[in-house]
């Protein structure tokens, strides 16, 4: 009990005495100072900086944190974009122009007639002029009871064929079709007042005489005619020729 006690008062003499000698210590630093200070100002400067130096502390300055790269804007459809901007009042719409396909060109392909023929007018034979006597009086035509130069009586206009063909390999035999292609027959028709054929004769006959008289016997049934004219625009009878020509 007594060492503790003992102890105890013993504890603030030394800090008392710790005390002391730290107080002694600075001013004895103090009174070194000044006097440096006063006989070598440089000296104590340098001094001064060598004991400020102990307590240098450097802070270095935080790094700034990286920044963000912003993600890129996708740009708005013109669509999307104009939708909140208003419409100008009294606008109208544009309309799209639209391009019709262009339809594919179809040739159409004729296929040539087995036969064909061609019909050309003759001159007949009351066209023919000459010397012969009148109905009273001797001279050149057919005056008219006296003499003179006339209009003889045959066709001042040609004969026009209107209706009717020949052009179907039907019409003609198979068994003589090696014989007729590549050939024609010429042949030549009477044409009457009322526009019909008659008295048909072959002129230029092909290697296959069966098939020149089909010939003639289908012109006359089928050909149609408006006849020949004379002088006065009166009907008159006139010869017509006709060419047919085989293929195949």
């Amino acid at each position: 009990m007594d060492d503790a006690r003992a102890r105890a008062e013993l504890a603030p003499s030394r800090r008392a005495r710790a005390g002391a000698f730290v107080a002694v210590a600075l001013l004895h630093v103090v009174a070194l100072m000044v006097l440096i200070r006063a006989f070598e100002p440089e000296l104590g400067r340098q001094a001064a900086r060598a004991a400020l130096s102990a307590f240098t502390v450097t802070v270095t300055p935080p790094r700034p944190s990286p920044t963000p790269t912003p993600k890129p804007v996708p740009p708005l459809h013109p669509r999307a974009a104009n939708a909140g901007q208003p419409r100008a009042s009294g606008s109208k719409a544009q309309p799209q122009e639209v391009v019709a396909p262009t339809p594919p060109v179809i040739i159409a392909t004729t296929r040539a007639p087995a036969t064909t023929g061609g019909g050309f007018a003759l001159s007949s034979g009351a066209q023919q002029s000459g010397k012969g006597t009148g109905a009273g009086a001797a001279g050149t035509g057919p005056g008219a009871g006296g003499s003179g130069s006339g209009t003889g009586g045959g066709a001042v206009t040609k004969p026009l064929k209107i209706a009717g063909e020949i052009n179907s390999a039907r019409d003609y035999p198979s068994e003589t079709r090696d014989l007729r292609i590549g050939d024609f027959v010429i042949i030549y028709l009477t044409v009457g007042t009322d526009g019909r054929a008659h008295d048909c004769r072959v002129v230029r006959p092909s290697r296959d005489p069966r098939s020149d008289a089909i010939t003639c016997r289908l012109a006359v049934d089928r050909f149609r005619f408006e006849p020949a004219t004379d002088f006065h625009g009166n009907a008159v009878e006139s010869a017509y020729g006709w060419r047919q020509r085989w293929f195949y």
